[in-house]
């Protein structure tokens, strides 16, 4: 008895769009006090957002003027870790300066 078996092979193709989107931003910003020297504020921002003399000038004037100014706008991670990195270097300092992200 013999049988016969019709084996076929058969391959199925899918295909997969992926969607990539841009991930969020978001400011950081520094908030102005009354006690925390302007030239601190212009050697933290050289520091740890890589800004030129001038664009940290500009940047510690707007937050002693109009009370906050944007350092940088980032994804969520590193802006975290920007925040952070302020902060620590102020207490570490003594100085009171505060630092917040915000969504763009």
């Amino acid at each position: 008895m013999s049988s016969s078996l019709n084996n076929s092979n058969t391959t199925v193709e899918t295909k997969t769009k992926t969607k990539l989107q841009k991930p969020k931003l978001y400011k950081v910003i520094l908030l102005n006090d009354d006690y925390t020297p302007m030239e601190y504020v212009v050697k933290l921002l050289k520091a740890v957002f890589k800004k030129s003399e001038s664009e940290a000038v500009s940047i510690m004037l707007m937050v002693h003027e109009k009370g906050s100014g944007v350092c940088g706008v980032f994804t969520k991670e590193i802006a975290e870790t920007k925040v952070k990195t302020v902060i620590n270097m102020a207490k570490k300092d003594q100085h009171p300066l505060k630092c917040i992200m915000e969504e763009e």
